[in-house]
């Protein structure tokens, strides 16, 4: 079974934040309509990997939806959105807060149409203080929360290519939209989800502002270097890179053991503790740059498995694709039936496994306007409206 069954979500989010959102609510089993522009969202194009110009993230965050296009700035509009919205037991937007107002997607004028509805929303900054009215992406709130400064080196700060606010903003939206329809199960209210940007990414680096609101440390940027143990850091092999990160006086010592002088470093009182490690970091990362640049990456890698100290290679992204965990594990789902594609995509299925309850990709991402007339008939439009909206331009 799938816990969402029944559920309707509507998704009018672009980008990531948004339609992420409504895509975890899909992967549970909700019925998640994209209502989208003629044509298709910008958001479809970002990346094309197809010959019709869909992009990557577009393929991420689609899957299992079903898309309604429909000029919103046309009157006619209005009734389908509020037959669409009566239907619907989740809205999710990511828009600024005046252009929900605009197209009457506020959470007061979505209860007038529906009581019990939950409006989950993502905004960069939030709903008050000085930034409310800004817009934002993933590096800005990276870079506002301080990970960018510690992410690089002094004078060049660093972004993370993975954009990990905008998907765990995602998840953390979708994470409030089921404590919502928790809280509705229960007392038949609707609510609002609010999320940020701005305070996932804090959420995220916390505990390097907990540390710098406690002590006033300064730290700066050491590049892949962890600051707080060692030897955590990449790795030069014979024939790419690794990286290990080794925490705790137990790995430490097995560390030192493989090194062959462990008595070295457990006499040591510069090595007592993992921040002492971190603070006098430069003997014990030469010791290790230069065990590694002996080794291949598999040798290495598979040497400090055997002591027990994690470690990884620095895969690019063709080795992540064939990876062997990641095809045991089923992490990747391919998708071959979506128009245009010159060869099948590899889309991250639902990334965590209920014992119980089925889940995941159903279905490829939709064409723009895919659902359109089938959505309208449900919503008890008749055939003749369906043509007359389509022939005027309202729908696609």
């Amino acid at each position: 079974m799938t816990v969402l069954q029944g559920i309707r979500v509507l998704d009018f989010g672009r980008y990531v934040a948004g339609p992420y959102c409504a895509t975890l609510l899909g992967y549970l089993g909700a019925d998640v309509i994209r209502v989208e522009r003629l044509g298709g969202g910008e958001d479809r194009f970002i990346a094309p990997i197809t010959a019709h110009g869909e992009g990557a993230v577009f393929l991420q965050t689609a899957c299992n939806k079903r898309s309604l296009a429909l000029d919103l700035r046309r009157p006619e509009a209005r009734e389908i959105l509020r037959r669409l919205i009566g239907s619907a037991d989740v809205v999710v937007a990511n828009l600024p807060p005046a252009t929900l107002a605009a197209l009457e997607l506020d959470y007061e004028s979505l209860c007038q149409v529906r009581p019990d509805i939950i409006l989950a929303t993502q905004t960069a900054f939030g709903d008050t203080g000085p930034y409310r009215d800004r817009g934002g992406f993933d590096g800005v709130a990276q870079a506002m929360s301080g990970a960018m400064y510690i992410t690089g080196v002094p004078g060049a700060p660093a972004k993370a290519a993975a954009p990990y606010v905008d998907y765990t903003t995602a998840v953390l939206a979708a994470f409030g939209t089921l404590a919502a329809l928790m809280h509705r199960r229960a007392s038949g209210e609707g609510q609002e989800v609010k999320a940020t940007l701005l305070g996932t990414a804090l959420a995220v680096f916390n505990s390097h502002l907990i540390e710098q609101s406690v002590t006033q440390i300064g730290r700066v940027g050491s590049g892949n270097r962890v600051q707080t143990s060692a030897p955590s850091d990449v790795f030069a092999t014979r024939d790419g890179h690794l990286l290990t990160h080794v925490v705790g006086n137990a790995i430490f010592r097995r560390w030192a053991q493989l090194m062959g002088d462990a008595a070295a470093w457990d006499n040591d009182p510069r090595y007592r503790t993992d921040q002492s490690r971190g603070d006098h970091s430069e003997e014990i990362l030469a010791r290790m740059r230069s065990w590694c640049a002996q080794r291949s990456t598999a040798q290495a890698v598979a040497e400090l498995e055997r002591a027990g100290i994690p470690a990884g290679p620095v895969l690019t992204p063709q080795q992540a694709l064939d990876d062997p965990q990641v095809a045991a594990m089923g992490f990747l789902k391919v998708v071959a039936d979506y128009p245009g594609l010159a060869r099948p995509a590899q889309v991250c299925d639902l990334p965590v496994s209920l014992s119980r309850l089925s889940g995941g990709i159903r279905n490829a991402p939709p064409r723009a306007g895919e659902h359109t007339t089938a959505i309208l008939a449900s919503l008890g439009f008749t055939a003749a409206e369906i043509t007359a909206l389509s022939a005027s331009g309202v729908t696609g």
